[in-house]
């Protein structure tokens, strides 16, 4: 048995990835957006429990990018906060008796009451007379999105909602109604771009938070990432007072 490769090794490999591989990939599976919306939106459970939240990883300078460029269409810009973005991430949290408790790791986008991602909107109708989806910060959408329904086979990378279903080289296909058409290569090698930046990303923000993790004595919830432990709002838990 041996050891997985540290994440050092793997950040290595993310940077060593050839665009043009990954592109030749992307090519062969074929992708095209269909604006199901699918991959937006929160989806009913297995179990029958009710809906699953949209849940997509999102960096904490990604959040301040969102945070910026959609305050600037909202009514008032200083309104637009962290927790209109994200949310801490739901896994390792409880209900306690005054709300969620507990440590977690990294950011989600923020969802609307249905589960659906809070930037999603549906804009009219397809062909076949379901709604057409659309992103409301479709320019500074966050890097897992941009690269929907890819993933890389790297440790320590995250995979996005769905099951893998297929694969080629060191690219992943995930669930989605778009794989299998025709792609350009052009448009291949946008995608296989920002797809390497996203695994090289994932992977810094993951030595960041390995680095830079230090339990922290605060109540309700904590969130750690490569900055330090936040509160949901976005704050450093080193500023309560």
């Amino acid at each position: 048995m041996t050891d997985a490769p540290s994440l050092e090794t793997e950040l290595e490999r993310a940077r060593d990835l050839s665009v043009s591989s990954l592109a030749d990939a992307i090519e062969s599976i074929g992708f095209e957006c269909t604006r199901c919306g699918a991959c937006c939106k929160g989806h009913e459970r297995e179990d029958g429990g009710g809906t699953e939240p949209h849940t997509a990883t999102v960096f904490p300078d990604e959040v301040r990018e969102l945070q910026s460029g959609a305050g600037e269409t909202a009514d008032a810009a200083s309104d637009y906060d962290w927790r209109d973005v994200a949310r801490p991430m739901p896994y390792g949290l409880v209900d306690g008796d005054d709300g969620p408790k507990g440590e977690t790791f990294e950011w989600a986008l923020q969802t609307d009451a249905c589960g659906d991602c809070v930037f999603y909107e549906e804009v009219g109708e397809r062909a076949d007379g379901t709604a057409k989806g659309a992103c409301q910060v479709h320019e500074d959408r966050p890097l897992i999105c941009e690269t929907y329904p890819f993933s890389v086979a790297l440790g320590g990378t995250s995979q996005p909602m769905g099951e893998a279903i297929d694969e080629a080289g060191m690219v992943r296909a995930h669930e989605c109604e778009g794989l299998g058409r025709d792609i350009s290569r052009a448009d291949a090698e946008e995608l296989a771009a920002a797809l390497r930046t996203r695994a090289i990303r994932e992977l810094e923000e993951a030595i960041g938070v390995r680095d830079n993790y230090a339990p922290a004595d605060a109540d309700g919830v904590v969130v750690y990432d490569s900055e330090g432990p936040k509160r949901p709002d976005g704050t450093p838990v080193s500023d309560d007072a």
